[in-house]
């Protein structure tokens, strides 16, 4: 009997591992839109086997140089604002689909976030000031609707590595609103230098490493290309003893996509799924397996699916692509 009994707690251990180390964040990045959404448009996310989505408010700065965020305005559209995060969030929830709130800064034209840098002190502190603001409404936007994960910031480089204090102070007001886990989305060769992930619950990395430049890399060479990357980000994860979350991934189904995976420009090339495909199966073979790995947020995918991506889309969007289909096969493994 005692033998039997051993034999039986081993067997639910090696059970309880299994879940432990296989339950992860199968996120989506959903596109705020204009109007509101129903069952209809969670639907699709469903059918992929995601487990989270991530909403992305919007603030908006005129350029990199001045200092004021606009933010919930009436010209902004419904999914941007507030009341439009609310409504995405409660209407996910009810279909047992868990949230990151993950507020964001756009620069006119489409300049890079990592730029934004003030050339004053005084000019800083109305950014200092503005910034709190803007994170902090959107932090007890998140306790209101109990998302499990709020992403601080996203690809804020200079703001971060010069002034570190303030974003220190700000994760501990932040903490004093919003009572769930933190993260900051850290563009790909940003993630090394960030100053407080000791602060934070998960590495936060927008996963663009260039991989390969081949026009349609192979499985193999992509994960090939992630050899050095994964080293680095190991080390990183082993300094601070945080899980790695991807809160982005992705990648075009255009040829070359492994070159500059961060290129979201408009110039058109060839169509290929392909690699896109390649691609996705390259970082779940080689993340999503691993424990220190919490799971990632692939990017990105708009609420009106049967008229987004297909054949001839050469985006991001893995929608009515073949990629979707094999997103569908990794999220349910997981």
């Amino acid at each position: 009997m005692k033998t039997k009994n051993l034999l039986l707690i081993g067997l639910l251990s090696v059970c309880f591992s299994c879940v432990s180390q296989t339950k992860k964040i199968n996120g989506i990045s959903f596109v705020a839109s204009h109007s509101k959404i129903d069952s209809k448009n969670i639907q699709p996310v469903l059918a992929v086997n995601a487990s989270y989505v991530a909403l992305m408010p919007f603030g908006f700065i005129r350029d990199i140089k001045t200092p004021k965020i606009h933010y919930n305005s009436k010209r902004q559209w419904f999914g941007e604002t507030k009341d439009g995060l609310v409504h995405y969030a409660t209407a996910f929830k009810k279909s047992s689909v868990k949230i990151m709130i993950k507020p964001q800064v756009w620069v006119s034209r489409g300049i890079y976030t990592g730029f934004i840098k003030m050339d004053s002190e005084e000019d800083w502190k109305v950014l200092e000031e503005s910034y709190e603001k803007f994170i902090l409404d959107y932090a007890a936007v998140a306790q209101q609707i109990k998302a499990e994960i709020l992403c601080i910031g996203t690809e804020l480089e200079k703001f971060v590595i010069h002034r570190p204090k303030y974003w220190k102070q700000l994760i501990k007001k932040i903490k004093t609103i919003y009572k769930g886990k933190l993260t900051y989305a850290a563009n790909w060769d940003e993630f090394k230098r960030v100053p407080f992930w000791d602060l934070l619950d998960y590495i936060g990395v927008d996963a663009y490493f260039p991989l390969s430049d081949k026009k349609t890399p192979t499985v193999a060479d992509f994960e090939a290309g992630w050899q050095p990357h994964k080293i680095t980000i190991k080390k990183i994860q082993e300094k601070y003893h945080k899980p790695i979350l991807f809160t982005e991934y992705g990648y075009r189904s255009v040829d070359y996509n492994g070159k500059k995976p961060w290129e979201s420009n408009r110039i058109e090339g060839s169509v290929n799924h392909q690699a896109q495909k390649n691609a996705t199966q390259a970082i779940y073979n080689q993340f999503w397996n691993e424990k220190w790995f919490a799971g990632g947020f692939i990017w990105k995918w708009f609420h009106n699916h049967k008229n987004v991506g297909g054949i001839n889309n050469n985006r991001f969007t893995p929608q009515n692509k073949p990629a979707e289909k094999l997103l569908k096969e990794l999220y349910g493994k997981y």
